[in-house]
């Protein structure tokens, strides 16, 4: 690779943006468009194979799906936190315009997820009923749940790996490939999910092992197509020739990538330790109340996918302003994150409001009591998830810069510090009102957080790998100017300016 390549090709890559340079609002905001497209589509996956579950193979196979998606979504956190910590140390690097170490990156990365993937499916493989056992699974689900969890697990390699590529090709700012090759995977998964449940020829009868084994196939096929759309398109990011012998872990690297990696990891873990004590909470207020706060979660999922897809590519583009040292720029990015969140999300919860029982029909019979229920929820709950996002896009751009453990630490104590706890202390008097009040306090508790954090907290000193302050000269010996509050002889100074003015608060 000679000098010129080293300087263009991390700058754009093919199907990506510039994220250190251009408008800062207009670029996060078209960047991160394919990133929540991805979220979309991928929820949409679960939705629409659990109504052919459902259909086919009645209660006892979306309780055994149920039950195994549990299982997956727990053993999911560790390639968020090891692929989050990836894609920002890929970022930075590109930022940077340091092609070679993104590319040592990369291969350290995959080779640790090659060994761990095959070792957590085989592991999963043969501790299948224990698994199933230790979470209370109904009997009559538990041969179905054995069935399909020990075919996921076998797809666990293909998951974890594609999931890998997707966030590390996102840190290189290309967003559209991700998203090409999910669309991919859907398409595959719910097209065969019918045919391989119920047997239609050419396919044979499976029954909930076929749910399984479409997913499988998808993995499998997606992947092996993105591995080679990566290598004809000769995306930046691939390894060729004696680049190969990357896929050597580099110690400090792997060391890095996984210290930084568990934090993020340990943050679904909380997530879903949160969910199952307020879960139980709900349920003890029997059926009606249940049901109603299902389906209003389903709701809820929609709802944060704007705040979860602007956070993850402000944390991208952060990470790359990082690398380049243009500290400006991610002030920037959080503030005009802070405002696309506010936009986007504030017109979901609009949208909620004004068609709630539309919406909620599609779940609940147009009589069912809990609508009525479902609805009192949302009136409570739903707009807090603006401040949800306001927290989302902060803690993104704090954790570019590899600062990984506070927002874990913010994320514990408003959810069992704050959420499960309020919950608790006033349900005797609150009923379960109590319940549905806990959710905008803690949000409102975390937003804080994040705010306090990121004005004040130390997160622009801490170093996920070496980056370039501002107006050090790039390794090529290209040099880049400094990013002062004044923005000097700058070709963005206009809209950074502009940016400037969107109020984080």
């Amino acid at each position: 690779m000679d000098g010129a390549e080293q300087i263009e090709a991390p700058a754009k890559a093919r199907g990506g943006h510039k994220l250190t340079e251009g408008p800062i609002t207009s670029t996060l905001f078209w960047f991160s468009l394919p990133v929540l497209g991805s979220n979309v589509l991928q929820s949409l996956n679960g939705s629409v194979n659990a109504v052919w579950v459902g259909q086919f193979l009645g209660e006892a196979g979306l309780t055994a799906t149920a039950n195994a998606n549990l299982v997956l979504f727990l053993m999911l956190g560790a390639v968020f936190g090891v692929g989050m910590a990836a894609n920002i140390m890929v970022a930075q690097a590109i930022g940077s315009r340091d092609m070679d170490r993104a590319k040592r990156v990369v291969g350290t990365s995959a080779a640790f997820f090659i060994v761990a993937s095959l070792a957590v499916a085989l592991l999963g493989f043969l501790m299948t009923p224990t698994i199933l056992r230790w979470l209370g699974t109904p009997g009559e689900a538990l041969p179905l749940a054995e069935s399909y969890l020990r075919i996921i697990f076998t797809a666990l390699p293909f998951m974890y790996f594609l999931t890998f590529l997707m966030m590390t090709l996102r840190g290189s700012g290309d967003a559209r490939t991700p998203l090409i090759f999910m669309g991919l995977t859907v398409v595959i998964d719910v097209g065969l999910n019918p045919l391989l449940i119920q047997g239609m020829e050419p396919f044979p009868r499976m029954g909930i092992a076929g749910s399984a084994t479409a997913t499988l196939i998808g993995q499998i096929i997606s992947l092996v197509a993105m591995l080679t759309y990566i290598y004809r398109r000769k995306l930046p990011l691939r390894l060729t020739g004696s680049e190969l012998a990357y896929l050597k872990p580099d110690l400090s690297i792997l060391k890095a990538t996984v210290a930084k990696g568990l934090p993020m990891g340990l943050q679904i873990i909380v997530v879903s330790g949160s969910a199952i004590v307020m879960m139980g909470m709900v349920n003890a207020h029997g059926t009606v109340t249940a049901a109603a706060y299902g389906v209003a979660a389903q709701l809820w999922t929609y709802i944060q996918m704007p705040a979860m897809a602007i956070g993850a590519a402000a944390s991208s583009m952060a990470a790359q302003n990082v690398g380049a040292g243009q500290w400006r720029r991610v002030e920037l990015t959080a503030r005009a994150g802070v405002l696309i969140n506010l936009v986007l999300t504030g017109a979901l919860v609009l949208l909620v409001d004004l068609a709630e029982r539309y919406m909620l029909r599609l779940f609940l019979p147009g009589d069912a009591a809990a609508i009525g229920v479902a609805t009192h929820i949302n009136a409570i709950v739903a707009w807090s998830f603006i401040m949800f996002g306001m927290t989302f896009v902060l803690f993104g751009v704090v954790r570019s810069t590899g600062a990984v453990t506070p927002p874990l630490i913010s994320l514990a104590i408003s959810l069992f510090g704050v959420r499960v706890l309020f919950a608790r202390f006033f349900e005797p008097q609150m009923g379960a009102d109590a319940i549905w009040w806990s959710f905008p306090i803690s949000m409102a508790a975390s937003a804080l957080m994040a705010f306090g954090y990121y004005r004040f907290g130390g997160w622009r000193k801490a170093r996920m790998a070496p980056v370039r302050e501002a107006g050090e000269s790039i390794p090529t010996g290209y040099a880049t100017p400094a990013m002062d509050a004044d923005c000097p002889e700058d070709e963005d100074c206009e809209d950074e300016t502009a940016a400037a003015r969107v109020p984080a608060e």
